[in-house]
């Protein structure tokens, strides 16, 4: 950095101003960054002195230091190591994203000081080290992945024997099925003809009527000697005196 630019950069800082918006410190929920009064009574816009200066050009900073970093160079915010590509280490530094990782930020930050670039917010990363893997270690690993592959191996033993058991039982149900004799259909009885139906049916005996047992004639004597002769009524007269028997 050249004697000329410290000047300069030293002209912007005694010339840089502060501006805050208007009643910032009367509201609590009003920060101080800056915003333009556009009220028509407002006394911050009718530049009244005691309210506070407005952005005008006299408090610009020189051209030839007008967004350069106080170090002297201008930023460029990186992302990828791609974009490190054409950057110019004696007028330009780097700042990284903050959405950058930090396993990349090591490799971003590694790359740009191998090409003498300078690193704005440059961070001491403490990666976790990376321990060798010792024999043992690579012995557990192959014990553990033969073990593994003999469990696999074994199961798909277990399922081959299972399907041939399956495939087996099947043959023997299809050869039983084929060995044995189709069952031959019950011949159906024959219509029989009205005349070979009338001489098997055994013929029904029908019981002979008994004749009615008519009551013998009594004879004429027994007829009279059973009849009781009436008695004669004895004749009466009025006044209850019998008359002549």
């Amino acid at each position: 950095m050249t004697t000329e630019i410290k000047r300069l950069i030293r002209v912007r800082i005694a010339k840089g101003a502060t501006f805050k918006r208007d009643g910032f410190g009367k509201k609590r929920q009003l920060s101080d960054s800056w915003r333009k009064p556009r009220g028509q009574h407002n006394k911050q816009r009718e530049q009244k002195k005691a309210k506070g200066a407005l952005p005008k050009p006299g408090f610009g900073s020189p051209i030839a230091v007008r967004g350069m970093h106080p170090s002297g160079f201008f930023e460029a915010l990186v992302s990828s190591l791609k974009e490190l590509e054409g950057l110019d280490p004696k007028t330009q530094a780097i700042r990284i994203r903050a959405t950058v990782g930090d396993r990349k930020r090591v490799a971003i930050q590694e790359a740009a000081l191998g090409k003498g670039l300078k690193v704005l917010n440059a961070r001491v990363l403490r990666m976790k080290a990376v321990k060798a893997p010792t024999k043992a270690d690579v012995t557990t690993k192959e014990a553990k992945e033969a073990k593994t592959k003999k469990a696999e191996k074994a199961a798909e033993d277990k399922k081959a024997e299972k399907k041939a058991a399956a495939k087996i039982k099947v043959d023997s149900a299809e050869k039983t099925k084929k060995k044995a004799p189709a069952k031959k259909a019950a011949a159906k009885p024959k219509a029989e003809s009205a005349d070979t139906a009338e001489k098997k049916a055994p013929a029904k005996k029908v019981p002979a009527k008994k004749a009615a047992i008519k009551p013998k004639a009594e004879s004429t004597e027994t007829a009279e000697k059973k009849v009781p002769a009436k008695k004669a009524a004895a004749k009466t007269t009025k006044s209850g005196v019998k008359k002549n028997e």
